[in-house]
């Protein structure tokens, strides 16, 4: 288990199989009400698209000739298509509100759009839970240490890169690979309650595996930060273009080194309990355009 301040939220783990994790994973992303709101075509790609907070939004932007660049406020957004339709892939912050958004763009030459998009209401699961009182209430020296490392984390998400040119040629050039196989021990979203005291939603997956599992690469990328941090434990993060970033975190080791690109399937590290876990497990999350998002969304199910 693993506690979280105000930018990391709680994390558990446990065990099961990886038939039965992607089975629930499956489940859980294409649930019938998920399916009639924001399901995409059969073929369009990944991620699959699911307006809700801590999901993700498929804008249809109109034709350009040239790639547009679109922006949600002054944040750059994910852009793929073709000259006859472009699409952004907006990441939602769990904290949103339901209602409408828009995301700006505009290409060379070409007079600025505003286009809509609604954001769908959505309700995660809440726990609660009994820890440990020090794993609630920080001491000065920790809630210090916690401070300087989240700055610096802040620091690693505003990394933005150019999208890989392969997403443009295959409609499954997003679609992510499981880090490692092992259950689903707390989903994407789920609200905690420690001790009476609530703390944020959680914002990643938890995959329980045994101490030592190696964890793979989900999808081509580069490392740009590893560190062993109060919370997160030994952690990597890595950017896959785009602005399409990942963090895996509680690793028992750390086998790449920062600027090292990595591909699908790589060996990164290895499954642990360190930071503030009860037990080995790894912690995976997405962010896109500096929201943490469903991975599931990413994953085949």
């Amino acid at each position: 288990m693993y506690l979280t301040p105000s930018l990391w939220p709680v994390r558990s783990a446990h065990d099961l199989s990886r038939r039965r994790c992607l089975q629930w994973l499956g489940a859980l992303s294409l649930a019938p009400a998920a399916r009639a709101a924001s399901s995409l075509p059969e073929g369009t790609g990944w991620p699959r698209a699911r307006a809700v907070p801590g999901g993700v939004a498929r804008v249809p932007l109109g034709p350009f000739d040239t790639r547009p660049r679109a922006f949600d406020g002054t944040t750059p957004l994910l852009v793929l298509g073709e000259a006859s339709g472009w699409h952004a892939w907006v990441g939602i912050a769990l904290s949103a509100e339901p209602g409408e958004y828009r995301v700006e763009c505009q290409a060379p030459g070409e007079a600025p759009r505003s286009v809509p998009y609604t954001v769908e209401p959505h309700r995660y699961p809440e726990q609660h839970l009994r820890v440990e009182p020090r794993t609630v209430e920080l001491s000065p020296e920790d809630l210090a240490r916690h401070q300087r490392e989240r700055a610096h984390q802040l620091q690693v998400t505003q990394r933005f890169s150019e999208a890989p040119a392969n997403w443009f040629a295959s409609p499954d050039a997003l679609r992510m690979s499981a880090p490692v196989s092992g259950r689903l021990s707390s989903p994407f979203g789920a609200r905690r309650v420690f001790n009476g005291q609530a703390r944020q939603p959680h914002s990643g997956i938890d995959l329980a595996a045994p101490q030592g599992t190696p964890v793979a690469t989900p999808l081509d990328a580069e490392v740009i930060d590893i560190g062993d941090y109060f919370f997160n434990g030994l952690t990597v993060w890595l950017d896959h273009g785009g602005g399409l970033l990942s963090m895996l975190c509680h690793l028992s080791r750390i086998s790449v080194q920062t600027g090292a690109r990595l591909v699908v399937g790589q060996e990164l590290g290895a499954v642990g309990a360190t930071g503030r876990a009860t037990g080995p497990h790894l912690h995976w999350s997405v962010m896109l355009n500096r929201q943490m998002v469903d991975p599931t969304l990413f994953l085949a199910g």
